[in-house]
């Protein structure tokens, strides 16, 4: 019974823990734009890298 007053405030510190990791990727704005890293694998960086050195512009 006793172990139950040392699990419930490290569950406490998880939970706080986890709440003020989730506040500090939002106030970061980690969650603004979640396609653009699951489009950016379909284009290739080559072509990329080609058109931005291309001396004709």
């Amino acid at each position: 019974m006793s172990i139950i007053f040392v699990l419930i405030p490290i569950a406490l510190i998880f939970v706080c823990l986890g709440i003020g990791i989730f506040f500090w990727a939002v106030k970061s704005e980690q969650f603004e734009d979640l396609d653009r890293q699951g489009i950016n694998i379909l284009f290739d960086d080559k072509n990329k890298t080609k058109q931005d050195n291309d001396p004709t512009d």
